[in-house]
Parts: structure tokens; sequence; C-alpha cells
């Protein structure tokens, strides 16, 4: 069993990304778990290898730790295919010719948040299916057979959110991160996934495909966000925000004071702070 911290390597961590990495590491540990680091590259357009350096390196400068080697999704192909191939052989997959715009302009799913799939190749029949295969490559989606599932999250209580058909591999044939995230936490044993609450909505769709998997779900715990002084969520562009602009010493204070301690390293951290007794509300950064 395990919790984990899991970046995208498309930029820089910002204060908000390292404040999540360093109460991921918090929760891990509070609870005598290992803790894991996992790089999220998928997006092979946005991701790259000095990024990833340089998160690595701004985590270690906070005095964090992780156990066992960094795992990277670029590298786990195999395992993402093997899961689809057995979702498909249970029928629980089904092709999906849709564009991003027609599905933006399609009534959305009855009973289902603006914008969910309206189940337009959900039903085609075979000759359907290989006259669109000839118009272009299908995604393939997840046959749902529930449309709400229920997690229970350590700072939110109980959340049923909607279940949609997820894109589990794009029609480029990449693997998508909905699959892959879901099949990387059963594979690690990662029973803790503690992550931004921007995140929240998207947590019964994925413990519910856990669930089609046969795994069991993990445990949530999804962190309040960091946000500049309008509101919005903090980005680059809000000036002394990552490690490039301030020192470890200046981020500890910073993220300490956000969790009401006089913290300077996670071991302290971690003697003083009980992380299911943090606010519930996000951190308004101010310098």
């Amino acid at each position: 069993m395990a919790g984990r911290f899991a970046p995208s390597p498309s930029g820089d961590l910002h204060l908000g990304n390292l404040r999540t990495a360093i109460l991921a590491w918090l929760f891990a540990r509070a609870d005598g778990r290992p803790f894991l680091l996992r790089v999220e590259d998928l997006d092979r357009q946005r991701s790259r290898a000095e990024f990833e350096a340089s998160q690595l390196a701004d985590l270690a400068a906070l005095g964090l730790t992780w156990d066992g080697p960094v795992v990277r999704q670029s590298e786990r192909d195999p395992l993402y295919a093997a899961a689809l191939e057995r979702l498909t052989a249970a029928g629980l997959t089904f092709e999906c010719f849709c564009t991003r715009r027609e599905i933006a302009e399609a009534v959305s799913a009855p009973h289902g948040p603006p914008g969910s799939y309206p189940g337009t190749c959900r039903d085609l029949t075979e000759s359907e299916r290989e006259a669109r295969r000839a118009e272009r490559s299908p995604a393939i989606r997840l046959r749902a057979r529930e449309r709400t599932w229920t997690i229970r999250d350590e700072l939110h209580g109980e959340i049923e959110g909607h279940v949609d058909d997820l894109v589990l591999r794009r029609g480029d044939g990449a693997h998508a991160y909905n699959l892959a995230v879901v099949v990387d936490d059963a594979d690690q044993d990662v029973d803790q996934v503690v992550r931004g609450d921007d995140l929240l909505d998207a947590a019964p769709a994925q413990a519910y495909l856990t669930h089609e998997l046969g795994a069991p779900a993990p445990a949530y715990a999804h962190v309040p966000l960091a946000l500049n002084a309008d509101g919005r969520r903090l980005a680059k562009r809000d000036g002394d925000v990552t490690l490039r602009d301030l020192s470890p010493e200046h981020a500890w204070d910073l993220i300490g004071t956000s969790l009401g301690v006089a913290a300077r390293s996670p071991e302290a951290l971690l003697a003083e702070l009980d992380p299911r007794e943090i606010s519930r509300e996000p951190w308004i950064v101010t310098f």
C-alpha cells in the first residue's frame, strides 16, 4: 500500500503544486505508507525531460524523499494495452468516431452534466462502424454500466459523481489519462490518492473504472488549491511562484504559514500537523 505524487512535466512546479506534493507526502508518512513518485508524461507534445529534471530537483530541495525508482507513464504502454484488452474482452468498450466538436455540439446524454458524452457511437452496427473506420480511426470508450458512483474523500466526505463513457484510447492510438492513472495506481498498490481538489469531480468515474478493472479504489484526499489575489488558480504569470524565484526556505515559510505551522522540513511538518485537520478553504497566495 502506498501514497503518491504524480506531476506532469510540462513546466516548473509552482507553489500550489509544491504544497500539494508536501501534503501528499505528509498523508502517506502520517499513516506509515511508502511514498511514490510518478511522472505523468502521457502528453508527449507538452512533456519535457528538462521539466521533469527541474521538478525532481525542486522536490528534493524541499527535503521530500520518495521510495523506489521514479515511474514514468511513457514507459508503461504495455500495462495500459493489457487493461484495455481485458475491458474489451468483457464487452466493456466500444469504438467512437466522434470529434470533440461533434460532441460539444450534440445534446448531452440524459441525466448527465453539460458536455457529457451523448452516446452517439455506443450502439452502432458493425456495418456502420466499418463505414466510419474508412473515414477516421476510432477512439475506444468505456461502456459504462453505471451512471453515478460514490467515493469517500478524507476532506470532503461522500461524493457522488457522474460516470461518463470515458475515452480509454484516443483516435491516434495513445492511451488516455483516465485509463493510465487508474492502471498505474492499481499496479503500484496505491491505496491513497492526495491531489488538488480541481480533480475531485473526476474521482467517481476513475473509481468506477478501477472497480471495472477488478481493483479496490484508493482512499482520496482532495486538498485545496492555491489561488492568486484575484481568486484564479495560481500560475507562472503571477510572479514569484516557483523555486526559480524563491529559496526553499522562503517557500517553506509560505507553505507552512498556509498550513498554520512554522516548519521548514517535511519531518518538522509531520511532527506538528495532522493532515486531516488542514483547512478546506483555498490558499490565497500573497507575498
